[in-house]
């Protein structure tokens, strides 16, 4: 059987959205302090004996993150075209995301986006 490493970080970030079409409040303007969660695959280890450093996970994780930080993201790309739903989001950390950490031993296998403490979205692509 071939060896499998799951590693976790997690990450904020706040900002702001507006549903379009919404039937309901969440069509104004209002924000979230968003949590991140990042789970990445290793199929082996470095020299070292890390499947990838959690130092660079958070950073590839804080990089995208970034980009959201305190904005108005229908303001954003892709979200001036797409809503800006929690599940919209994590799509759109996880391939960003992927770009950075994805090699041939590490694959970022799922993101969970919490918009509050109580609902998140957890978004992969591992049937596609």
């Amino acid at each position: 059987m071939a060896a499998s490493y799951l590693l976790k970080v997690v990450t904020e970030f706040a900002s702001a959205h507006t549903l379009r079409d919404y039937p309901g409040a969440c069509s104004r303007m209002h924000g979230h302090n968003w949590k991140l969660e990042l789970e990445v695959v290793a199929s082996a280890l470095d020299d070292v004996g890390m499947g990838i450093d959690f130092k660079q996970m958070k950073a590839a994780a804080n990089e995208v993150g970034d980009r959201l930080d305190h904005r108005y993201l229908n303001e954003l790309e892709p979200f001036t075209e797409i809503n800006p739903t929690a599940e919209n989001i994590a799509a759109y950390m996880y391939r960003e995301i992927a770009a950075i950490l994805n090699s041939d031993t590490v694959r970022v296998k799922a993101v969970t986006l919490w918009e509050t403490d109580r609902a998140c979205v957890r978004y992969s692509e591992e049937n596609k």
